[in-house]
């Protein structure tokens, strides 16, 4: 602690409001993202089937998608600015490269905010298929979104593409600098997280329906289609991730050797679960599985790990930092086995008896699930981010020299702000989805017959 209030007064509490805000906005992504694409979706199903739930599904899904998407398009802003007000060092000197994934992010934007504006508008004054053909913009305009920010963030992890002389950014190669090495991994492995967690979160809320008692036509298909894609896409991710922690090995060194808690270069490297690593090396409360991260990684047990203490102290995570990592990345993938196995229990039941599951168990789980894959989203960027320390721009920029050079009076207070007004941005958002729920329930209930409800298309005055 003390080494962080030497390297500058402001760059603890510029830390702590970078990871409140990345963290809080990130809670928002996948829904951003995928919804769109679940919706189109059940939308096509309605249209195919002539299923007027289906349709109705869709037509509720598409209030909830436009509501976060303002709230994403707040904390998002804030978050694309406080790259220039925490980190103005880095923005001098790499603006030109990094820069290049938010101008695609702010294009995408636009593109989605029309777009969403325009099918939201449409449902009552668009024929069935225009109305489909015109969300099939969303979709791609997020996919775009994602890419910016994730080439952004893999510039960070393995910066390419630009030319120094003299501590001076000289050239910028904007091909090179938009698909570094970490971009390949770093985006599918994202993307995917970002649809599995979509669907097992609008999922979970028709899980707990099911739970009390409503297991309508209405419940069901609106649990199993989110859930099908999620469950669909968890193996594919499993081979995903394991392709992104062994390209970390060759691209970010001293990330691997925090994550996998290893102290000292050696072949027959353990794979620990759990555990804290102490100053001297030694790991406290683990459980350490024989060979198995060497076998992991090379395929072998002779296969050799750098350690920790390969890297000059200054180059790689302190222990504290490591620590984090670690259980991060424990947590990750701990509750990405969990949504593997329910996953496989769904997709065996669906196929051996063409129907959804019955098990209370099965849906207790699913109604788990959103908040388990919310929490693998958050605990895999506290990977990504505390596991690149102390750089900034990994192996170029450290982040104490990257940092304001406002006092840590100015930082604090807006933090204090930020706090503030994230927690009344959460309180609306959460009563507005809480009241819109009730609407719903209250028109299920006494069948009322509204014209957007009734003929979502109509009338097209």
């Amino acid at each position: 602690m003390a080494a962080l209030w030497l390297a500058g007064e402001a760059l603890l509490p510029s830390r702590i409001q970078m990871a409140f805000t990345l963290a809080s906005h990130i809670l928002l992504v996948p829904l951003g993202v995928a919804m769109p694409t679940l919706t189109l979706l059940m939308e096509g199903i309605g249209i195919w089937r002539k299923d007027p739930i289906a349709l109705k599904i869709a037509r509720r899904w598409s209030v909830v998608m436009a509501v976060q998407f303002a709230v994403g398009a707040v904390t998002g802003t804030i978050l694309s600015f406080e790259f220039g007000i925490l980190w103005p060092r880095m923005m001098g000197r790499f603006g030109a490269a990094f820069g290049l994934g938010f101008a695609i992010e702010g294009l995408a934007f636009f593109m989605e905010a029309i777009f969403i504006s325009i099918y939201l508008y449409g449902w009552k004054r668009l024929s069935p298929r225009a109305h489909f053909l015109t969300g099939l913009a969303l979709p791609p305009a997020g996919l775009l979104g994602a890419f910016g920010v994730l080439a952004a963030n893999s510039w960070m992890n393995t910066p390419g593409g630009v030319t120094i002389d003299a501590g001076r950014l000289v050239s910028v190669d904007a091909m090179a600098a938009l698909f570094t090495p970490a971009l390949t991994y770093e985006f599918w492995h994202f993307l995917l997280a970002i649809y599995i967690t979509a669907g097992f979160v609008i999922a979970s809320v028709y899980a707990v329906a099911w739970l009390r008692g409503r297991r309508d036509h209405y419940q069901r298909l609106a649990f199993a289609v989110p859930f099908t894609v999620a469950a669909a896409l968890t193996p594919v991710q499993l081979v995903v991730g394991d392709l992104a922690a062994r390209a970390l090995v060759q691209d970010q060194p001293a990330k691997f050797a925090a994550m996998e808690i290893t102290w000292t270069t050696r072949d027959h490297n353990p794979e620990v679960v759990g555990g804290l690593l102490d100053s001297s090396g030694a790991i406290h409360l683990g459980v350490e599985l024989p060979s198995l991260d060497s076998v992991l990684v090379g395929y072998s047990p002779n296969a050799v790990i750098r350690g920790l203490t390969s890297f000059a102290p200054e180059a790689r995570p302190n222990i504290v930092e490591s620590n984090i990592t670690h259980l991060a990345f424990d947590l990750m993938v701990g509750l990405g086995s969990v949504g593997a196995a329910l996953s496989a229990w769904f997709l065996w039941i669906l196929a051996r008896r063409r129907k959804l599951p019955d098990s209370v168990l099965f849906y207790r789980l699913a109604a788990l699930a959103g908040i388990g894959s919310y929490l693998a989203v958050e605990s895999g960027w506290v990977t990504t981010e505390v596991g690149r320390q102390p750089w900034i721009v990994y192996g170029v920029m450290r982040v104490s020299d990257a940092v304001t050079g406002a006092p840590a009076a100015f930082v604090w207070t807006m933090l204090s702000v930020l706090v503030v007004v994230y927690a009344l941005i959460a309180y609306f958002f959460i009563m507005l989805l809480l009241k819109l729920a009730a609407r719903w329930r209250r028109e299920d209930a006494t069948e009322t017959q509204e014209p957007e409800i009734r003929v979502p298309y109509g009338p097209r005055s």
